[in-house]
């Protein structure tokens, strides 16, 4: 396949704090993007945080001596911004705090014991159900503006969209995530190595990830044992919050879970006790604070390993969280770097023909991973050229851990279902199937609340 002499990206969701300027940073450093005219098309519903990001990449793109072969335009026009695309990149989300808390107390009020509440558990299906409308919009745009263009997806939760974008469209699309990075990491603190040393194969879930096989590149060794043996020596307290859960269920099921308890512990029952920081993220005191009503978002704490409560007893600014919108920034240096994600990698190996390996994507199980339901949304290793995204096969995982993973699975057909059909039956379905879920009233009662605290941002869904 021949080399494309221009390309086109639309990004949506532009400004973006978390994706929008390291997806700018990696095509303006891109040695093979610099060798033809692109066009980057900028798309955000927010007039001023696409301003920023707007008046950013223009500044980027001549600091980065692009200015003369890149193409910067920017709309709140969706239709507009993806005609003639040859990759879209989205990373959208509408008032992530605000709503996100109700994702996270709201549940947990009813007694159901998710942690986090991003991607799994009753706060995980609706965050999907907010963000499926916009994303399927997208898709949809993209079906009649730039048939064929891949759609390059950040929005979370990344597996349940990406079923529901190819089950209820005709776009190509693959999910991307830098869980399986933050994994290789993790294995590289305990090892005692260099990541550039580790070759880790990941197979699993978004979120919910495990490394089916941890070598040396450089002599080819199997570094299990030797991680068994570090993990047996290392600190139990050491970074509790990220790593305590993981070490549990490595020692159980013989493979080492990604990206950390606060993702893999929303698809378990009984992982809160295991994140400490559970108890104080979103912390307000009910009696008096009244988040959801003022739009006074409480503060959002990752974990303790951000040593949170060590501040002044009365601090001058009490911490308020909102969406920060987009946050122009240049380097100290003033250098732009490229990122470690994969999305423009993507783009560049199908773009111009050139073979890359990519460490984690989101694509559907075609018999890639034997023991999970085929058809769901799997996170594996691929191929990428010019032909496209070509999943690599993986063995198959733990018993246990298939059946954790196929729940899940099961969870997402239910939810592309009772979106497709407005049914809140069967999103209560889905609701009860979750393991972090008990109790038929208390589920049909949170449902309800939900509906009511979020009737502005979730799709029309009837009993």
């Amino acid at each position: 396949m021949n080399a494309r002499n221009q390309v086109k990206f639309a990004l949506i969701g532009a400004g973006s704090v978390s994706f929008g300027p390291a997806t700018l940073s990696d095509i303006l450093t891109s040695p093979m993007l610099g060798q033809v005219p692109v066009t980057i098309h900028l798309m955000d519903i927010a007039p001023d945080a696409l301003d920023g990001v707007h008046q950013y990449c223009l500044a980027a793109a001549e600091r980065a001596g692009r200015s003369g072969s890149v193409t910067v335009l920017a709309t709140t026009d969706l239709t507009a911004a993806v005609d003639g695309a040859d990759f879209v990149v989205a990373a959208i989300e509408k008032d992530r705090y605000h709503y996100w808390s109700m994702d996270f107390h709201i549940p947990r009020r009813y007694g159901f014991r998710q942690v986090y509440g991003e991607n799994g558990g009753p706060g995980g299906m609706f965050h999907f159900l907010r963000n499926a409308g916009p994303m399927l919009d997208i898709a949809r745009a993209m079906e009649a503006g730039c048939p064929g263009a891949w759609l390059l997806n950040y929005t979370n939760p990344e597996a349940k969209l990406v079923e529901a974008i190819g089950r209820m469209t005709r776009v190509p699309v693959v999910g991307l995530c830098h869980g399986e990075q933050m994994g290789v990491d993790q294995l590289a603190r305990f090892l005692g190595l260099p990541k550039e040393r580790i070759d880790a194969r990941a197979c699993g879930l978004n979120h919910f990830g495990w490394f089916t096989t941890v070598r040396d590149r450089e002599t080819g060794e199997d570094l299990y044992p030797r991680l068994r043996e570090r993990e047996r020596e290392a600190d139990w307290l050491s970074d509790w919050d990220e790593y305590a859960l993981s070490r549990l269920m490595f020692r159980l099921y013989g493979l080492w879970p990604y990206p950390g308890a606060n993702h893999i512990g929303e698809y378990i029952a009984w992982s809160d006790g295991y994140l400490a920081s559970a108890l104080i993220q979103y912390f307000h005191d009910p009696l008096v604070d009244r988040p959801w009503e003022t739009r006074r978002t409480p503060e959002f704490i990752y974990s303790f390993a951000q040593n949170p409560t060590a501040r002044p007893l009365f601090p001058e600014n009490r911490p308020h969280v909102g969406d920060p919108g987009f946050l122009p920034y240049f380097p100290a240096d003033g250098e732009l770097r490229p990122s470690a994600e994969y999305g423009i990698r993507i783009a560049e190996a199908i773009a111009f023909d050139q073979p890359t390996h990519i460490g984690a994507v989101n694509v559907r199980n075609d018999g890639f991973v034997p023991g999970l339901l085929p058809g769901m949304a799997v996170e594996i290793p691929a191929l990428v050229d010019g032909r496209g995204v070509h999943p690599e096969s993986q063995p198959a995982l733990p018993v246990a851990v298939a059946a954790m993973i196929n729940t899940q699975g099961a969870i997402h057909d239910l939810l592309v279902q009772a979106l497709a059909e407005g049914s809140r039956k069967k999103l209560l379905q889905a609701v009860l199937l979750d393991p972090t879920v008990s109790g038929y009233a208390n589920a049909v009662a949170m449902i309800d609340e939900m509906f009511r605290m979020q009737a502005d941002i979730l799709p029309p869904m009837e009993w």
